[in-house]
């Protein structure tokens, strides 16, 4: 009976604390790369994209179950090659080179975009 309760008082805090997550306050720490920051290295893409074509785009929200090591240089942006298979328009951020850890030393994260509605 009692493990039953608190296997139940675990989950609701399970609950709570994934109901708070948000890419808001997802943020980088020393040892991981925040989605927050991934999603704004694609919105400055996007903007400069934007700027130079017809065409007008905005960006949406990274797949929340990424976790990547932080990285150890400046985040770079680039349009998802079709060559990969893709098939909606994303913003590929890179990472040239992660914070030394025992997973990756390199990544890239698929950040997908789509064209802002028409104005009439």
């Amino acid at each position: 009976m009692l493990r039953s309760i608190l296997l139940t008082i675990a989950l609701s805090a399970c609950a709570a604390c994934l109901a708070s997550w948000s890419i808001e306050t997802d943020r980088s720490t020393p040892d991981k790369h925040g989605l927050f920051e991934i999603r704004e290295e694609a919105r400055r893409f996007i903007a400069q994209e934007n700027a130079k074509r017809l065409e007008q785009w905005d960006v949406l929200e990274p797949n929340a179950k990424v976790l990547v090591p932080r990285c150890a240089v400046p985040l770079l942006a680039q349009w998802m090659p079709k060559s990969l298979g893709g098939s909606k328009a994303s913003v590929t951020v890179i990472c040239a080179a992660a914070v030394p850890n025992g997973v990756m030393k390199r990544w890239d994260v698929h950040v997908p975009v789509e064209r802002k509605p028409a104005r009439p």
